[in-house]
Formats: structure tokens, sequence, C-alpha cells
């Protein structure tokens, strides 16, 4: 791309002309624009070509650093370069591999361009971005044609694929009910599995229409819209949940995998069903989401007494018994623990069922941050939390639920970084959206990990010995945001830190203070 100065209007909310949007939006290739001023150097404008490229959706691109895009394969060396060439303020075109939503690879021809005002200071970057995946499949299949050996070992790796003993092991082998119907749904093969889980013979089976078996109990209609409706135009299907009341077996939840397969020969256009039973799993879940609602409510009566008694015998004891009030002061900390214990629990059976109130209320957005960070500093005493930038804007939202996440985001830096004193918290804003982040320089997370950080119960296993925790606190938070129409992620390296980040739209515009 050649080197050029672009100039962009200086204002928060208009960046360009409408014309220019307009413009920006027709255009086939995926453009961003992100804002080098601020913390990350987060994306604040997006086209629409953009999000048919990646799959994203506008709530989960803005406010994000465009590494997103690369998942979890952050060892290519591109990556570098684009580092180097973005501190240095310069141009560069790469290609790189992204990864959509859906977790598709697609290869990225990227132009990045940097922007200047009027002093030769770089204030946002420009990247245009096309998808080159058809061009390298087909570079990469022409370099395949031309090694021998490869394609030996296709041939015969398509034979074994072909072989009526290799499918059956394969059949056979699998734990979960599978069934194998030619084009017009007739039952070409089951295994063991199958008969065992739904108290059928092969005799019952073979050679029928699937929607016939069993005095017709297969004929469901959900089942009928996977195959007819859902299967032909989205191939393969994934954890399609079937709920059915069987006859013989009693009620079943289903998670039913499809694919259809188009090969050529004697296999030609088969369909593969895959049923698994989680009928018994869904109602261990359920049950245990009972147990933590009752227990829950259960715990928090004779807790509010006992609280009560430690604040009567505070009355009672002598001033001059410093051994009994510090053990009185121990109990109720230890109390006021519990109690936020069961409070998340409590939270965590509402999100469940449905029931958790987001109330939505015009508050100031910094003013909330600022008062979580002093409550969470005046018991911390030992770290240094520091405030950069602010957004000065008045916040439609539920200020209480989002204090709780800025609170619990911060407890988790606190906690996971004993050694570390400075917890970092960046604010933003840009356009309708605002950002907070909240760096620590502790332990850090692991990729096999960040994929399931915000899961229900789930704790870091190398963290979950050293540090007390039942893994809620995230998945509260991620519900919280989503509920608010935002994003929460974390960007972290096991050994560097983490930086929890989440942006939710203002919905609101009542500005204070704006630079």
């Amino acid at each position: 791309m050649p080197k050029q100065s672009n100039k962009i209007e200086h204002t928060e909310d208009r960046l360009l002309s409408p014309l220019i949007y307009q413009a920006l939006d027709s255009s086939a290739s995926g453009i961003i624009i992100t804002d080098n001023r601020l913390p990350d150097n987060p994306i604040i404008y997006h086209n629409a070509a953009f999000e048919k490229i990646t799959g994203y959706t506008k709530q989960e691109i803005i406010g994000h650093n465009c590494r997103f895009l690369q998942a979890d394969d952050r060892q290519q060396a591109e990556r570098q370069k684009i580092k180097e060439a973005i501190q240095a303020g310069e141009h560069i075109t790469v290609e790189i591999r992204n990864y959509k939503k859906n977790g598709d690879l697609f290869w990225n021809e990227l132009y990045i361009s940097p922007v200047v005002d009027e002093k030769g200071a770089v204030t946002h970057f420009i990247g245009v971005q096309n998808d080159v995946s058809r061009r390298k499949q087909v570079e990469e299949k022409l370099a395949m044609e031309k090694d021998f050996v490869e394609k030996k070992v296709e041939e015969r790796t398509e034979s074994l694929r072909n072989s009526q003993e290799y499918l059956n092991s394969i059949i056979e082998t699998i734990r979960e009910g599978l069934v194998v119907l030619d084009p017009n749904f007739k039952v070409l093969k089951v295994n063991k599995a199958f008969l065992k889980i739904f108290k059928v013979s092969e005799a019952e089976t073979i050679d029928k229409l699937l929607f016939d078996l069993g005095n017709r109990q297969w004929d469901i209609q959900t089942l009928r819209e996977l195959l007819l409706d859902i299967l032909p135009t989205n191939n393969p299907v994934l954890d399609y949940v079937v709920e059915h009341d069987f006859p013989y077996i009693g009620p079943k939840t289903m998670l039913l995998n499809a694919h259809r397969i188009e090969l050529e020969g004697s296999y030609k256009d088969r369909i593969l069903l895959a049923i698994e039973d989680v009928t018994e799993r869904r109602e261990i879940e359920k049950r245990k989401d009972d147990f933590l609602s009752i227990a829950s409510h259960e715990l928090k009566t004779p807790l509010t007494a006992i609280r009560g008694y430690i604040q009567l015998l505070k009355r009672f004891i002598d001033a001059e018994n410093a051994k009994a009030i510090d053990i009185v002061e121990k109990s109720d900390n230890q109390i006021e623990r519990l109690n936020s214990l069961i409070a998340e629990l409590l939270d965590v059976s509402k999100i469940k069922s449905g029931k958790l109130d987001i109330h939505h209320n015009d508050f100031d957005f910094d003013k909330m941050v600022k008062d979580t960070i002093e409550s969470v500093q005046l018991s911390n005493a030992e770290h240094k939390i520091l405030l950069n930038g602010h957004t000065g804007v008045i916040c439609s939202g539920d200020e209480t639920h989002l204090s709780q996440v800025v609170a619990n985001l911060l407890s988790n830096a606190i906690k996971y970084s004993p050694d570390k004193e400075a917890i970092e918290v960046d604010l933003a804003r840009f356009g309708d959206h605002i950002k907070v982040m909240v760096k620590d320089h502790g332990l850090g997370i692991n990729d096999s990990d960040k994929r399931k950080i915000f899961e229900r119960f789930y704790r870091v296993k190398n963290v979950q010995k050293k540090f007390s925790g039942m893994g809620i606190g995230l998945y509260i938070c991620q519900q919280i945001i989503l509920q608010h129409g935002g994003s929460i992620w974390v960007d972290s390296e096991l050994g560097n830190g983490s930086t929890f980040s989440f942006t939710i739209p203002i919905k609101k515009t009542g500005i204070q203070n704006e630079e």
C-alpha cells in the first residue's frame, strides 16, 4: 500500500462524513479503524464486510484489539511484524491466519496504514482485509499434487475409508447411538449403543424408514426439522436438542449431531446421525441447580441471625479485652466472607432460572468505578490500584451489578498477583461504547484455560490448591455484561499477568467533562 498521510476529524463520534461511511460499508473488503490514543488500540469502527468475513457482530468487535482474530494461534511471525509496524507508526502488508467466530480458519491479506494528525502524531490505524483463503487453498493443492508420496498415501487412505470393515469398526466403537441413513432416511446401519439405549433389535430397524421405527415413535417433529430443513443447508448440524417421551422407555433428552457425506462410489450420499442420551446428565444438573438455590436461601436465614449475635456480642465485650475483640472481629470478617459466597450462589441460581433482575437507571459511570476501587482498596492496602482515563458519561444500566463486576475483576487481580503491588484500571469511551480494562502482573492464564474461564464452577487447575474460590465470579460477571448488551474477554499469557476487559453500550449520552 503506498505511504500516505490520512487525516481524521478528531472527535469521538464523527471520524468520517456519512458519505464516507456509506462508501466504506459498500466495500467488499473488510475495513476497521482503531484508536491509537486509547489503551490497547481498540477497534472503534468496522464496515459491514468485516462482520461478513469474520462472522462476529458489532458487540463482539467494538472495543477489542484486532489480535482477537488470531484466537489461540499466537505464534505467527506476522503478529510480531504487525506489532513492530504499529509501534513505529508505519504501513505494513501481511498475510496472516485468522479465525472466524465459528472457529473456521481463513487467510487474511491485511493492509495496515497509520493516520497522523497535524503534528505528525499517529492517532488511528486503518486496516483493510481480504479473505484470500481460496488462493491459498489453490497454492496448497498444487504443492500437494507435486508430492507423489503424499498422493499415494491419500489414495490408500481413501480406499480404507471406503471399506465396509473400516466403517463398521468406527460405528461400533462410538459410545453414542449412531444411525446410518440413505438420502430417503431409510436405516442402513445402527450400532450396538443405539440398540441398547432405545431397546430395539437390528431386525426392527434395518431397512426401515427412520420415522416409522417402533410404531412411529421416532416420528418427532424436531427430528424432521433437523433432517428436512436444517441439514440440507447447514452441514453438519451439531448438538441439536430433541426432547421426546418414548412409549416404552419414557422421556429422553437427546443431543443430535448429523452429517451428510458426499462421497463417490458405493457409499455415496450417506447421512450419519449420532444420538447422545443426556437425560440423566440434564437431570443431575437440574438437581444441582435446585440444591444450590435451596441451600443458598436456607443458609441466608441462620447467617443473618449469627451476624446479629456477633454485633450484639461486640457491645458487651470489655473494651480492654483486646483478645476477645480480635476474635469477634475475625469472626465478623469470616461471616462477611460467607455472606458474599452465599450471595454469589444466589446470583448463579437467579441467572439459571432467568430471574436475575437488571434495572436500568442513569448513573455516573466514572464515579461508580472510582467508588468501587476505593472500597476494594480499603481492604487491600498491600496493593495499589491505579486508575487511568475517564469516560465522562452518564450511563444507563444497573449500577449495583456493574459495580459488582468491577469489584470482582479487581479482587481476582489482587488474589492472583500476591507478589505484585500494582493493579491498573483503564477507562475509555469511543462512540457509543464504554470500555474497562483491569490489568494485573500475576500468574497469567494458559490458552486452554482461557477458553473455559467464564464457565460456571470452572477453576484454573494450577491455582486450585493455592487459592480458594468456587469458580462462579467470572461466570456472574459475564452474565451481567451480556444482559447489558456488552462483551467481556481476557488477554493473558502464563506467567505474564492478565488483562480482563469489558465493553457496554452507553445508551444515554449525558456527557460530563469531556475533553
